[in-house]
């Protein structure tokens, strides 16, 4: 497992609604599907979190073990000098789906109330990307 930077942290749990994250996955095609995701936040040091509403491709094709990749931009980072390529990060992980039970409900009561609101009647899933690479735009590792 990779780490997630501990000073991402706070910015990835409050991207929404300005530096949303996008979710991507490998279609059967070949092709990419990249969706945003504005319920994406720290799970722990090394998984992601997001709320499925379902109803999309994304939903369709994440499965348990589906391969997904997570990109995060916010050009302040780079001004910092946090993220100094453009202020992006880049993670690659394992899709866990969790349809029910504690980390389901944890997920719900953690994100951001305009997501909750886009699913009033809480169908939606929790989904864990354990982390295997955290990296900037160059492809090198970041550093927890």
């Amino acid at each position: 497992m990779a780490k997630i930077p501990q000073v991402l942290w706070e910015h990835i749990n409050t991207a929404f609604p300005v530096h949303v994250c996008l979710i991507g996955v490998a279609l059967p095609n070949g092709f990419a599907q990249v969706t945003p995701k504005g319920s994406t936040m720290m799970w722990d040091g090394d998984t992601l979190a997001y709320w499925d509403r379902g109803g999309g491709t994304t939903h369709e094709h994440v499965k348990d073990g589906t391969k997904v990749t997570v990109y995060f931009r916010k050009s302040e980072l780079r001004e910092s000098g946090i993220l100094p390529l453009g202020g992006i990060a880049r993670f690659y992980g394992t899709a866990a789906l969790h349809n029910e039970g504690p980390v389901r409900e944890e997920v719900w009561e953690r994100m951001v109330e305009p997501e909750k609101e886009r699913d009033p009647d809480k169908q939606g899933r929790a989904v864990l990307i354990h982390i295997e690479r955290a990296e900037d735009l160059r492809g090198n590792p970041l550093m927890a």
